[in-house]
């Protein structure tokens, strides 16, 4: 999942939404210079991941990806799932999305002497032009995987993935409404 699955899944805790928010940029050990509730957030990050990427229905979406963007499938159907939790945003929660997206702005940045400073970079971007907000839409999500293209070692043809989204929307659609509810539920236990 990308990020604003990671965010929702991440309860009302703000050190825990932070842990969850930056998990992808704690490598190994660098864990424990984080506190409790940051450390917590970093573990569900990594929670959250492992059964996503192991999940029967995400491997069925990869795999459609798979011929055209090689090993930057995952990441394809990563921010296609967050397109499709934003499209359908008031199914899974009371808070309207541009208020979430907002509160969480404000709230980072109450933090961002605890973040990795690429996560900091990155934020200036993803507030100024309100990514998690216009995953919603399919040229919001082209532009985000354009900007992440760009950010790429090798050529992953990042950018033209969002074709793929419309060619296949109804069955990307589909296996997200399949996988989320029992990423949720997986995500719960893991708060127990």
């Amino acid at each position: 999942m990308n990020f604003l699955a990671h965010l929702h899944l991440s309860g009302d805790n703000d050190k825990v939404k932070i842990g969850n928010f930056i998990g992808d940029f704690v490598k190994g050990n660098q864990i424990v210079d984080y506190d409790q509730e940051i450390q917590f957030g970093i573990r569900l990050h990594r929670e959250i991941d492992s059964f996503t990427d192991a999940h029967p229905v995400v491997l069925k979406s990869k795999k459609r990806l798979r011929p055209s963007f090689g090993h930057y499938s995952p990441v394809i159907v990563d921010v296609f799932y967050d397109h499709f939790l934003a499209r359908n945003w008031s199914a899974f929660s009371t808070t309207d999305l541009k208020d979430f997206t907002q509160q969480f702005y404000n709230m980072i940045a109450g933090y961002s002497s605890v973040i990795p400073h690429a996560v900091n970079q990155m934020l200036f971007y993803m507030s100024k032009k309100n990514w998690l907000y216009n995953y919603q839409f399919v040229d919001g999500i082209d532009r985000a995987l354009t900007g992440m293209s760009k950010r790429t070692k090798f050529d992953s043809k990042m950018e033209v993935a969002a074709v793929s989204l419309q060619e296949n929307y109804t069955e990307f659609e589909s296996e997200f409404t399949q996988f989320f509810p029992e990423l949720q539920k997986h995500t719960q236990s893991f708060f127990k």
